[in-house]
C-alpha cells in the first residue's frame, strides 16, 4: 500500500512536473511501447513467431487507448490534487486544532489545578459553614431562650402597665402614639392597636389637643422632662383631672425615640383641695352672714332691756335684766370681733322675691331703728316723701338685711344729733322704683375715700377716737352686691364731720296681692286620633313619656334619637307633625329644620322642644321652627299645636272637648306642689294612667347616678358647659315625670347668667343630689292616691 501511495505521488509530481502535453507525449510512447511488448510476449509465446501485421495493430492499439489512459489519469491526479488540497487544509485544521487542544488542555489543566484548589478552600469552607451552623444553632437556641424570656418579661411588664392605674403612654417626635397601656385605652375610648399611628389631633378635643402638643414640643426644645395637669375626658363625658409628667424617651445608642408619658388621675384630690376651700369660704361665709343677721336683732333686745330698766322694778328683776342688757351687749362686741375676723369673701348670694307688704315692712324697720338710735341717745325720722305702692315682689330679707346694715352704720359712727331714714317712690305702669336715703350727722367720710367703701375689707380710719366709717368692709361691701342684684345701686354723699347721707334705689315688680290659696286645675282631653308624629329626641325618659301620652291620645310616634339618624328617616309625606328637640348629641333641633327646609318644599309643622323658660319665641321662629313647647310635654299644649298648626292644615281631626279634674285642689303652701308637677302629671295620668309613670321613674333612677357623676366631674373641673349640659340633660328628666323641684333647681344650674351663679352652683347641684330621691319618694307616695 506504501508503495502505491509513493507510485501515485510519483505520478502526480511526474505530471506537474511535465505538464499535460509532454505528460501525454510520454504517455503514449509508454504505451505504445508496452502494447508491443505484450503483444510480442504473447504472440511469441503462443505462435513462436512474430509478424508485422500484429505490430501494427498492438501500436494501433496502443495509440487508441492513449488519450482515454490520458484523460483518465489526468481526472485521477485532479481529483489526487483536489484531494491533496483539502488534505493539506484539513492537516492544517488539525495542527491548529492540535494547537488550540494543547492550550485548551493546558487551560483545562490549569482550571483543573484551579477546581482542585477551590474544591479545597470549598471544602474547608464547607467545614467552616458546618462549625458556623453549628454555632448559628447555638446562638438561635441561645436566642429562643432569650426571646422567650424577654417575652415573658413583656408579658410581666405589659401586665404591670396595664394594671396600673396611672396613663402610660409613648409617642414619637412626630408626636404619633407608639403605644399605651390600658388605663390609657381606657381614656380615649380606642384600644392600643387602633390609637398607634394616631396624633393628639386625632384623638382629643381640638383645644386640648392644642395644649398637649404644645407642651411636647416644649419637651422636646428642652429635652428636658416636664409636668403639666390636664383635664381629660372619658368616652362617657365623664371629666378627670390628671397630673402629666412627661419624660424624653431614647434608645440604647443615645438617640431620641420621642416621649413617654405618665398620667396620673388627681381628681379626688382636687376634689379634696377644692372641699377645703369650699369649706373654709362655707365657714367665712356662714359667721359673716350670722354675724350680720344676728346683730341688729341683738340690738333690738339691748334696746329693749335699756327700755324696760328705766321702769319699774324690783331689785331681783332689775339684777336680771341688766344682765340681759350686759349680756346682749358682751355678744354683740364678740360679733363684731368675728367680723373684723372674717377676712373671705362672700361666695353664695341667692335672691328669694316673694310678695311684701311695702307699708307694714317700712313700719318695722322704723321700730328696730327707733331703738338702736335711742340706745345711744340719738333721735331717729322716719319720712315717706311720696306715695308708695301698697305690694310689691322683693327679697325683703336680704332689703331689711342692707337696710338694717346702713342704719346701723349711721348709729354707729353718729355721736350727736340723729339718724333719718327717708322712704320715696316712682310708680309705673308694672313696677316701682323704690329710694330709701340713710341720713346721719356723724364723722363723715374723706370725699377721696368715697369710691373705695364698698370694696371687701376697705376701712377708713377716722381722727383719734378709734371710729372706723366703714367698719371691717364687710357690710357694705355685701349690701352693694345684694342691691346689684337686685337691679338697684347704692351711693354715697358725705362731708367729714357734716355726716354721710346713703341712698339705696331698687326697681321692683308691683303685685295686686296674695294668690288665692285654692285652684281648681283643668285640662284638656283630647279624643284627637290618627296623627303620625315624628320625634326627635336624645333622652330615653323624655322619649318614654313624650310617646306614651301621644299614643294614649291615639297618635302613631316615630322616634329618632340623632340629628344624622333624623335626617335619613324623616319623609315628609309620612308624617303629619315634628317634634324637635334642641339640645341633640350632633347638632340642634334648629339645624334639622334648616336642612329640612331646604330640602323639602312641602313639610309639616315643626315643633321645637326644649327645656329652658321661653319668654321670647322669636328667635325660634327666624331658625325655622312653627312653634316652640316647654318639656315635659302636657296635653294642654300638644292639643293647642295639633289645634292651631294641624287642624287648621285641613285635617279631619276631632275638636277637643274641656272637662275638670275633680278633687285635685291643693293648698299653696303644700309640699306636694312644691315638688311635683301635679298639673302636668294629673293630665298625663288621666291619658296614660300610672303604670308607664313608674316605668319612667325606674329609668330616671338608673340614669341619675351616671348623670351626677358627669355632673361632679364637670364641678371638679370648674368646666361652665359642661355643667351646663348635664344640668339641661337633668332638667329635662325630672320635667318628664313631674319633678317640679328639681327640675326648678337645674334650671337654675343651667343658667351661668344668673347673678352669682359660681357662688351658688355648689348648693344647687348638692340640692339635686340629697333630693331627688326624697323628691321620687314623694312622687311615687302620690301615684298611689291616684
Amino acid at each position: 500500500m506504501k508503495q502505491i501511495k509513493i507510485l501515485a505521488q510519483f505520478y502526480v509530481d511526474l505530471l506537474v512536473k511535465l505538464g499535460i502535453f509532454r505528460f501525454s507525449l510520454l504517455l503514449a510512447v509508454a504505451l505504445v511501447a508496452l502494447a508491443l511488448v505484450v503483444q510480442i510476449s504473447v504472440t511469441l509465446l503462443l505462435q513462436g513467431s512474430m509478424r508485422d501485421i500484429e505490430i501494427i495493430r498492438s501500436v494501433t492499439f496502443g495509440l487508441f487507448i492513449t488519450p482515454w489512459a490520458v484523460y483518465f489519469l489526468s481526472v485521477v491526479v485532479d481529483q489526487l490534487e483536489d484531494s491533496r488540497q483539502r488534505l493539506s487544509k484539513l492537516v492544517t485544521k488539525l495542527e491548529q486544532m492540535r494547537a488550540r487542544d494543547m492550550e485548551l488542555n493546558q487551560q483545562l489543566q490549569a482550571n483543573i489545578s484551579r477546581l482542585n484548589s477551590e474544591i479545597e478552600e470549598r471544602e474547608k469552607a464547607e467545614e467552616a459553614r458546618e462549625e458556623a451552623m453549628q454555632d448559628l444553632e447555638n446562638e438561635v437556641y441561645q436566642r429562643e431562650n432569650a426571646q422567650l424570656a424577654v417575652a415573658e418579661k413583656s408579658a410581666l411588664l405589659k401586665s404591670f402597665l396595664d394594671a396600673s392605674p396611672d396613663l402610660i403612654y409613648y409617642r414619637n417626635e412626630n408626636n404619633q402614639f407608639s403605644g399605651c397601656n390600658l388605663a390609657m385605652a381606657e381614656l380615649v375610648g380606642k384600644s392600643e392597636k387602633e390609637l398607634v399611628g394616631l396624633t393628639p389631633w386625632d384623638v382629643y378635643p381640638a383645644e386640648v389637643a392644642k395644649r398637649i402638643i404644645k407642651t411636647d414640643q416644649e419637651l422636646f426644645d428642652d429635652n428636658t422632662a416636664m409636668t403639666d395637669e390636664q383635664w381629660l375626658d372619658y368616652p362617657n363625658g365623664k371629666k378627670a383631672l390628671f397630673e402629666l409628667r412627661k419624660v424624653p424617651l431614647y434608645n440604647r445608642n443615645g438617640k431620641r425615640l420621642g416621649l413617654m408619658g405618665f398620667g396620673r388621675d388627681i381628681t379626688e384630690r382636687k376634689k379634696y383641695e377644692d372641699a377645703l376651700e369650699k369649706a373654709s369660704s362655707d365657714k367665712t361665709a356662714f359667721i359673716s352672714t350670722i354675724s350680720h343677721e344676728l346683730r341688729t336683732p341683738l340690738n333690738g333686745i339691748v334696746g329693749l332691756s335699756r327700755m324696760l330698766l328705766e321702769t319699774e322694778l324690783t331689785d331681783e328683776q332689775r339684777g336680771y335684766l341688766r344682765t340681759v342688757h350686759v349680756s346682749a351687749i358682751t355678744l354683740g362686741n364678740i360679733f363684731n370681733d368675728i367680723i373684723d375676723l372674717d377676712k373671705s369673701d362672700r361666695r353664695r348670694l341667692e335672691l328669694l322675691p316673694q310678695p311684701l307688704d311695702l307699708h307694714e315692712f317700712i313700719d318695722d324697720i322704723g321700730n328696730i331703728s327707733q331703738l338702736m338710735a335711742e340706745q345711744k341717745g340719738l333721735r331717729f325720722d322716719l319720712e315717706c316723701l311720696t306715695e308708695l305702692p301698697k305690694n310689691i315682689e322683693v327679697d325683703s330679707t336680704r332689703l331689711r338685711q342692707v337696710l338694717w346694715n346702713l342704719i346701723g352704720n349711721a348709729t354707729k359712727f353718729t355721736k350727736q344729733g340723729g339718724v333719718v331714714l327717708s322712704v320715696s317712690s316712682e310708680i309705673h305702669d308694672h313696677d316701682a322704683d323704690i329710694i330709701f336715703e340713710v341720713e346721719d350727722s356723724g364723722i363723715g367720710i374723706p370725699k377721696a375715700e368715697i369710691e373705695n367703701i364698698f370694696a371687701m375689707y376697705y376701712q377708713v380710719q377716722q381722727g383719734n377716737d378709734n371710729l372706723h366709717a366703714v367698719g371691717t368692709g364687710i357690710g357694705l361691701a355685701v349690701s352693694q352686691q345684694l342691691i346689684q342684684l337686685m337691679g338697684g345701686n347704692i351711693t354715697v354723699d358725705s362731708e367729714v364731720g357734716e355726716g354721710s347721707t346713703f341712698t339705696v334705689k331698687i326697681r321692683v315688680p308691683l303685685v295686686e296681692g296674695i294668690i288665692a290659696d285654692d285652684e281648681i286645675v283643668t285640662v284638656v282631653k283630647p279624643e284627637l286620633t290618627g296623627l303620625s308624629i315624628f320625634m326627635v329626641e336624645d333622652i330615653e325618659l323624655n322619649i318614654v313619656v313624650a310617646k306614651s301620652l301621644l299614643e294614649r291620645l291615639g297618635h302613631e310616634v316615630t322616634v329618632a334619637m340623632r340629628g344624622d339618624q333624623a335626617l335619613a328617616m324623616f319623609k315628609p309625606e309620612d308624617y303629619d307633625l315634628v317634634l324637635l328637640d334642641i339640645q341633640l348629641p350632633d347638632m340642634t333641633g334648629f339645624d334639622i329644620a334648616q336642612q329640612l327646609r331646604q330640602q323639602y318644599q312641602d313639610l309639616p309643622a315643626l315643633v321645637a322642644l326644649t327645656a329652658n323658660v321661653v319668654n321670647d319665641k322669636t328667635e325660634y321662629f327666624d331658625k325655622g321652627m312653627d312653634e316652640v313647647l316647654n318639656k315635659p310635654l302636657t296635653v294642654a299644649a300638644i292639643t293647642s299645636v295639633i289645634d292651631n298648626l294641624v287642624l287648621s292644615c285641613s285635617h279631619e281631626l276631632q275638636q277637643p272637648d274641656l272637662v275638670d279634674i275633680d278633687n285635685l285642689e291643693i293648698a299653696n303652701g303644700n309640699v306636694i306642689d312644691t315638688l311635683l308637677d301635679l298639673e302636668m302629671l294629673t293630665s298625663y295620668v288621666e291619658i296614660v294612667g300610672t303604670e308607664p309613670v313608674y316605668t319612667s321613674i325606674e329609668m330616671f333612677e338608673k340614669m341619675m347616678p351616671d348623670y351626677l357623676a358627669i355632673l361632679d366631674s364637670n364641678m371638679t373641673a370648674k368646666d361652665q358647659d359642661g355643667i351646663k349640659f348635664e344640668a339641661h340633660k337633668i332638667k329635662g328628666a325630672a320635667g318628664s315625670i313631674g319633678l317640679k323641684h328639681i327640675q326648678q333647681i337645674a334650671q337654675k344650674a343651667q343658667s351661668p347668667e344668673l347673678p352669682a351663679w359660681w357662688e351658688n352652683i355648689n348648693d344647687w347641684v348638692d340640692e339635686i343630689k340629697y333630693s331627688y330621691q326624697n323628691d321620687i319618694n314623694v312622687l311615687k307616695t302620690w301615684l298611689k292616691q291616684q
